[in-house]
């Protein structure tokens, strides 16, 4: 197993890693919408659905991995009346390519933030 780390998306907030790469397969821990600077971007769900993209794009580059190499995705949010709102700003990165995907609405998220996201992609050799 390999520890992934990058300092372009938020660093852990707890004890576990960005991701960990196991063969030629990455997982990553949930990404919030954290900057980089460990700050919850301002806005409302388009915006942190974003940067969430963002820093799900930064470990995945970091692991050697790409969106178009996702293969399943889980999505966590706090309000699945704002699906629609959600659906729309996660097709802006997954058009083309559409991986497996679980969405569930949850009780609450790390840091009281709407949305978090999770991968698992397949390494690039």
């Amino acid at each position: 197993m390999k520890k992934v780390f990058t300092k372009e998306a938020p660093e852990a907030i707890g004890p576990y890693s960005q991701g960990i790469i196991v063969n030629n397969m990455f997982y990553s821990s949930g990404q919030i919408p954290l900057t980089k600077d460990m700050t919850i971007v301002d806005g409302g769900i388009q915006e942190q659905t974003h940067q969430v993209m963002a820093n799900v794009k930064a470990v995945l580059q970091e692991a050697g991995a790409t969106l178009e190499s996702v293969v399943k995705t889980t999505v966590f949010i706090k309000n699945m009346n704002q699906f629609p709102e959600i659906n729309e700003v996660y097709g802006q990165y997954f058009d083309t390519h559409q991986p497996a995907r679980s969405c569930v609405e949850v009780a609450r998220l790390p840091k009281d933030v709407l949305i978090e996201i999770e991968v698992i992609a397949l390494v690039q050799a």
